[in-house]
């Protein structure tokens, strides 16, 4: 798919301040280390990921999502009354019912005509979500849209935590299918979208490609929990060494339709962002497109894997902090269970974010590690 009139105007997006260690969570998890006589550090040592954040427990999507979405509209200085549709695309939501894009809507004060909803795919939901508003614009139904979510991890790892402190049962083998929830991470990103008219910055919606590779959908299961908002008691079985093998796979030949559809060299591609699931991943991944480590931006190690928030919230970050430059061209490299691919392509020109929550200095002044030894059980939710 091709794209002629559409620009990624501004990015908003909101980092939780409470941080949590991956030494803290292998403390919660003294029982089932002693038990498995597990070695301190593996959990880092697998993934790559030092750290992730999390939101009070009481804290609901939409309230954060609102915070973003005032933040994309404030950076791009387009006024409400153009927004004409409202996408909703984190895993985590209010309800099952009401669509949390209704809260959201209404506190952002957008227009009663503007179509609304919610979008499930798992990491891909914002992605998916821009392409749908990207689609609208396009068409000239719609001057300019607001894709936004919210993930929120820390119902998952807490349960995932107690779980495997509970069940006297799991041996070494069985504890590797939750490995993929100890690396959940919370984060919120918004991304504004618009015709090339409005635009004030003109980073424009290049090429887009596609893939569902849904032989595999197995390989990855949620399950919402208990409770009145059906997130009460989530648990997440993953095969992560299996998943993280297919998802390169799906992602490699996705990548060839993309440079189809871009017209684009590897060669031509100056900055990519892919999904953040850990580490060794992020560097197979690299590997098997034939791109640069050098010419990617990952914060993977400091949030963890913030789900459908993750790939924006880099790139929102990335942005904001002089990672792209005028003149580039932005490869936005999205992996999902399922197994499912978006990447989206932007001839880069100006940076336009506005964010709220503080990432450690190290992360913009030295270079992201390559990875662990692939040996290593990557960190493996796509």
């Amino acid at each position: 798919m091709n794209f002629h009139n559409v620009c990624l105007e501004s990015f908003g997006y909101v980092l939780p301040a409470e941080i949590v260690t991956s030494d803290q969570l292998e403390a919660r998890l003294a029982p089932l280390y002693e038990r498995l006589r597990l070695p301190a550090g593996r959990l880092e040592l697998m993934t790559g990921i030092r750290e992730r954040r999390f939101w009070s427990p009481e804290t609901m999507p939409s309230e954060i999502s609102i915070e973003s979405g005032r933040h994309a509209i404030e950076a791009a200085g387009i006024d409400v009354g153009e927004i004409g549709a409202l996408v909703h695309g984190s895993v985590c939501r209010d309800h099952l019912e009401p669509a949390t894009a209704c809260r959201v809507h209404h506190e952002l004060g957008l227009r009663q005509d503007c179509v609304i909803y919610d979008v499930s795919n798992a990491c891909l939901g914002l992605l998916s979500g821009a392409l749908q508003v990207a689609s609208m614009i396009e068409l000239g139904q719609i001057r300019a849209g607001l894709v936004v979510g919210t993930e929120n991890g820390r119902q998952l790892v807490d349960n995932t935590v107690r779980t495997l402190n509970e069940d006297k049962t799991l041996t070494r083998n069985q504890i590797k299918l939750a490995v993929a929830s100890l690396t959940i991470g919370s984060a919120s990103c918004a991304m504004l979208l618009c015709d090339r008219e409005l635009s004030q910055t003109q980073n424009l919606l290049h090429a887009g490609a596609v893939r569902a590779h849904t032989q595999h959908h197995q390989l990855c299961h949620s399950i919402a929990g208990s409770g009145e908002t059906g997130v009460g008691s989530p648990l997440m079985q993953t095969d992560s060494e299996r998943l993280m093998v297919e998802g390169i796979e799906v992602g490699g030949a996705t990548f060839e339709d993309f440079l189809q559809k871009s017209r684009w060299s590897r060669e031509e591609i100056q900055r990519t962002f892919s999904h953040q699931v850990g580490l060794t991943h992020r560097r197979l991944v690299l590997e098997k497109l034939g791109l640069s480590v050098e010419n990617d931006f990952a914060t993977v190690q400091w949030l963890g894997n913030t789900g459908s928030a993750a790939l924006p919230v880099t790139m929102a970050i990335g942005a904001q902090h002089g990672r792209i430059n005028a003149g580039d061209n932005v490869a936005m490299l999205g992996i999902g269970s399922g197994i499912n691919c978006v990447m989206l392509g932007v001839d880069w020109q100006e940076s336009r974010v506005s964010g709220a929550g503080e990432l450690p200095a190290e992360v913009l002044q030295r270079p992201i590690p390559v990875g662990r030894d692939s040996s290593a059980i990557g960190a493996a939710q796509p």
